[in-house]
């Protein structure tokens, strides 16, 4: 029975109204010696506590997608296959133009609201240069398959969720595919492909999405592998141009450092409460060496560059929880790169994805001015007219998004700490 599937929450439910029944029915009625009548009704109340909490874990896990099997939950997955020294730039030396190209089969993927949407498509996919082996999820917009679009390309997102997340948990709880729908419809938003790939490799252990030789190739695998599976199957734009991450909490991490590493593979990163010292997830394999904290730090990859790579970045949080983070980048950005810092007020919630979901329109109107121009214009030829807002340069501006109340700095942040 799946961890995630409606037949083990409904039986979750059934068992805890068991529980809570037997103790009233049999209470009075168990007979035998006092200790045995004591052992008897102890196991009752325990059950009962059992079932409860049970309960509230799968009601948690399925508002916020932290485990998606019962492998991820026991500690007992591993999805590596083999972990070699690729050197700096991940490849291992290997030439991607002369390997032969990925094909897949991809099915319709099952869980909360994977069918809503026109559906979210999975695919297993084993990893050529990274020595990978796991699903990743596909999710096309409404243009892809109109004939208006047969000969178009589309601007590509990678999604990457926190620690511990499912690469599910952008469609279930966030629900970026339903919110993005009716906006791509519209000619609000370009019409995106959205990929979710696994980034829980390892059992009990964040990788950070570093590659750390004999371990893991966290980086290759979503920086090499995966965009190379997505361009082969799918009328996918070209890296860099067409290509962003976005990520929450450690995912956000993430996001950043991949497109501040490889801003030869990525245009733009959206992040939303991540950090740049890896240490931010204690977990992390990339916070346990200060070797690998600094290769894995976007701040000092960003800093490190002699001519600033052409790189827009976009980073939310509230004030100790992701703002430091975008401020402290946004103080070190030269052109070309843009970072543009959104300040959440407390009021606007926690680190959950009661924070995180209201934000995806905002976030995929300004990633539409990144990568999907050219998309955008021709979804609103034939739909509608597109909206944007200015958010690039380096002038000091403050301005408040009507949906969100939130307060958006562009331009120099001060002396914030990293």
């Amino acid at each position: 029975m799946s961890l995630t599937g409606t037949p083990f929450l409904f039986t979750a439910i059934a068992v805890f109204a068991l529980a809570l029944v037997l103790p009233l029915a049999l209470w009075s009625r168990v007979r035998g010696p006092a200790p045995v009548r004591s052992a008897a009704r102890l196991l009752m109340l325990l059950f009962a506590q059992g079932t409860a909490i049970t309960l509230v874990f799968v009601l948690v896990n399925n508002a916020n997608s932290l485990y998606d099997n019962w492998a991820d939950l026991l500690g007992t997955g591993d999805h590596v296959q083999r972990a070699a020294d690729l050197g700096k730039d991940g490849t291992g030396g290997i030439s991607l133009k002369d390997l032969p190209r990925v094909r897949q089969t991809f099915t319709q993927a099952d869980g909360p609201r994977m069918h809503q949407a026109g559906g979210v498509r999975v695919t297993q996919l084993k990893g050529r240069v990274s020595g990978v082996n796991a699903e990743v999820y596909v999710w096309l917009p409404p243009q892809y398959h109109e004939a208006a679009y047969r000969h178009r390309k589309f601007p590509v997102v990678e999604l990457l969720p926190g620690y511990p997340g499912s690469a599910k948990a952008w469609f279930g709880s966030l629900k970026v595919h339903k919110q993005l729908l009716p906006m791509m419809r519209d000619g609000e938003v370009a019409p995106f492909i959205l990929v979710a790939p696994r980034t829980t490799l390892l059992a009990r252990v964040d990788t950070g999405c570093a590659n750390v030789p004999g371990t893991v190739n966290a980086d290759s695998w979503l920086s090499i592998d995966v965009p190379r599976m997505v361009t082969d199957n799918f009328r996918a734009e070209a890296a860099p141009d067409g290509w962003a991450t976005a990520g929450y909490s450690a995912g956000a991490h993430c996001a950043t450092k991949l497109a501040v590493a490889h801003p030869d593979r990525y245009r733009a990163a959206v992040s939303l409460s991540g950090y740049n010292d890896p240490i931010g997830e204690r977990k992390s394999l990339a916070a346990r060496s200060p070797d690998l904290r600094r290769q894995n730090n976007p701040y000092l990859l960003l800093r490190g560059y002699r001519t600033p790579p052409r790189l827009a970045l976009y980073l939310s949080g509230e004030s100790g929880d992701g703002y430091q983070a975008g401020a402290a980048l946004q103080q070190i950005a030269r052109p070309p790169t843009t970072v543009d810092v959104m300040l959440l007020p407390r009021s606007a919630g926690g680190h959950d994805m009661g924070l995180w979901r209201p934000q995806i329109p905002e976030v995929f109107r300004w990633l539409t001015q990144q990568i999907g121009g050219s998309a955008a214009k021709g979804a609103a030829g034939t739909t509608g007219s597109t909206e944007s807002t200015s958010t690039t340069g380096f002038t000091s501006t403050t301005r408040f998004t009507r949906t969100t109340g939130l307060a958006r700095t562009t331009g120099s942040a001060g002396s914030l700490p990293q």
